[in-house]
């Protein structure tokens, strides 16, 4: 049963630096970990000049490039609109957890990212699904917290907080 959370969190709040270590904290409690990030611009994985890049700009819908390695599938909304979270959640291969980074309006349980230097604005109770803090200071809510630095402490947060996919309520995304 695959489970998700997600990590939200204004820009320059430390969520990919905290990913980045969490991983391997879950990864290393046996866990098969994927993760989702949304990206508020326009993003490109290829590289000008290579075949596969060719491809997509000849007009390919999708381009799939494949190696001993790794695979990876490219595919060009052109004027299709944006997936929203639970059709692309829907395309992934199975695993114990899913983690997301972005989407934060979504319906997913989400662990609040906060570093005070960052100077922004608390999250909640203005964005739905927050169940936890990661935190350099206390939140000014009641709820579950870890300090940013405790990665142990934050990986029992999304193993005590992820949810199983089946049982979310999604919503429509108002705002990524």
């Amino acid at each position: 049963m695959t489970r998700i959370i997600g990590l939200a969190g204004w820009s320059g709040a430390g969520k990919t630096t905290l990913m980045v270590k969490l991983l391997p904290s879950l990864i290393g409690r046996g866990l098969a970990v994927s993760t989702l990030k949304h990206a508020h611009h326009r993003f490109d994985v290829d590289v000008p000049g290579k075949d596969s890049y060719e491809h997509r700009r000849a007009g390919a819908q999708q381009v799939m490039v494949a190696s001993g390695a790794r695979w990876a599938l490219m595919t060009e909304l052109r004027t299709a609109r944006e997936p929203t979270l639970p059709e692309l959640v829907a395309r992934m291969d199975p695993a114990d957890l899913i983690i997301v980074e972005g989407f934060k309006r979504d319906a997913h349980p989400k662990i609040e990212v906060h570093r005070a230097a960052n100077a922004k604005p608390w999250m909640r109770p203005d964005m739905p699904g927050i169940v936890a803090v990661a935190s350099d200071v206390a939140a000014p809510y009641d709820l579950p917290r870890a300090h940013l630095d405790d990665i142990e402490a934050i990986a029992a947060l999304v193993m005590a907080h992820a949810q199983p996919l089946d049982s979310i309520a999604w919503t429509q995304r108002q705002e990524a």
